[in-house]
């Protein structure tokens, strides 16, 4: 039976989602919890995979087993064999051809920044930060430029292993949250480093460094050598998958008022 989980970690003690030789990954701490829990090795496939240091609210991962038991075993036995950083929050009975990443619709990604003087105490590695006032109006309209279907190689890392450099950014949001600000995005798919190498240049724009106009002349040169760095993980989330009705998963963006 293909089963499915929604998964919530603190990508600050791991190094990304992905397996590695050496371990300390998310992936790695699931499989294990779930081959104690199934009496057998599993592998997961999930639908977005997250960098060093990034968190998740809204993973989905799907594995297959021939292990009978109880849906909230997935949870709570898993749960019970995981670091405190991991947390199984929901697990379903998936169709047997269901994909955790192949059957995504589209992935949000939400990234929490502090602009203020002080670096950030008590929210260390939860939300990023920037060392002054930032202009959200000005980030907003600069952000409205990058919706629609383009190509990302401005903003696309150097290592970056996938096909095409196009994607489709159905929404891009900065809003002031208290102190905070919060950025939204949802695409079909994400290159790697996308959304921090947005990030990074949306808060040029609101420092003053870069203006609107000139951040969608950016993204038209497709040059990643004209854009600015790339931004901390810290503030970043992946919030939520979205999967067809008939996939029959829980809506789940648990969190779009952190912090």
């Amino acid at each position: 039976m293909r089963i499915a989980l929604g998964i919530e970690y603190d990508g600050s003690a791991f190094h990304g989602w992905q397996t590695q030789p050496g371990g300390q990954t998310v992936q790695d701490a699931l499989e294990a919890a779930l081959a104690k829990i199934a009496g057998h090795p599993v592998s997961t496939v999930c639908a977005g995979r997250t960098d060093t240091g990034v968190h998740a609210t809204g993973q989905v991962v799907h594995f297959d087993t021939d292990a009978l038991r109880p849906l909230p075993a997935w949870v709570r036995g898993t749960n019970s064999q995981l670091p405190a950083g991991v947390s199984v929050v929901w697990s379903r009975e998936a169709h047997p051809v269901f994909h955790a990443r192949f059957d995504a619709l589209s992935r949000t990604y939400r990234y929490w920044l502090l602009p203020r003087a002080a670096r950030p105490g008590l929210l260390h590695r939860r939300v990023g930060w920037w060392h002054g006032a930032l202009d959200a109006d000005a980030m907003q309209a600069a952000a409205h430029r990058l919706v629609g279907e383009h190509d990302f190689s401005a903003f696309r890392a150097a290592e970056c292993q996938a096909r095409t450099p196009v994607r489709t950014l159905h929404r891009c949001e900065v809003a002031q949250i208290g102190p905070y600000l919060r950025f939204e995005f949802q695409a079909n798919a994400f290159l790697q480093h996308m959304v921090r190498n947005i990030v990074g240049a949306l808060v040029y724009v609101g420092a003053g460094r870069e203006t609107p106009d000139g951040l969608a002349g950016i993204l038209d040169a497709g040059d990643r050598r004209c854009a600015p760095p790339t931004f901390a993980p810290d503030g970043l989330y992946l919030a939520a998958v979205e999967y067809p009705p008939a996939a029959g998963l829980p809506t789940q963006d648990p969190a779009p008022h952190f912090p």
